[in-house]
């Protein structure tokens, strides 16, 4: 699911070609409809998964961790908090990889209740 998930942000910030070969390969051409459909599909399972008062405990957590120095076009980052439950955090890849590999290792431990540690970024 998180992959999935993943792919799909990145697939709302593609355009043309890329768009077209990411909808190939992910298989997205073949449900129809128009790109939206596939983002608010993502938004419906994620809300689902993630409902209270279920006899299950299921979470996902999404986060996009982008170059500090990159400005992001605020529709991209206002739908992936929308479809995707997704915020972005600036990290500063270009001077610090270090910091930022602990970083989001130390984000996916507490996410994933230290199920998953020192993830190979």
């Amino acid at each position: 699911m998180s992959m999935s998930s993943a792919l799909a942000m990145v697939f709302m910030g593609a355009k043309g070609n890329t768009a077209a070969q990411m909808s190939q390969a992910l298989s997205f051409s073949k449900i129809g409809g128009e790109d939206g459909d596939i983002h608010q599909g993502f938004q419906s399972l994620l809300t689902e998964i993630n409902r209270t008062g279920t006899q299950y405990l299921l979470r996902t957590a999404n986060r996009l961790f982008g170059e500090k120095s990159y400005d992001f076009l605020s529709c991209f980052t206002d739908s992936c908090s929308k479809f995707y439950q997704a915020k972005i955090e600036n990290l500063d890849f270009v001077n610090d990889t270090e910091t930022c590999r602990r970083h989001i290792n130390a984000w996916v431990a507490d996410k994933t209740e230290v199920s998953l540690q020192n993830c190979q970024i």
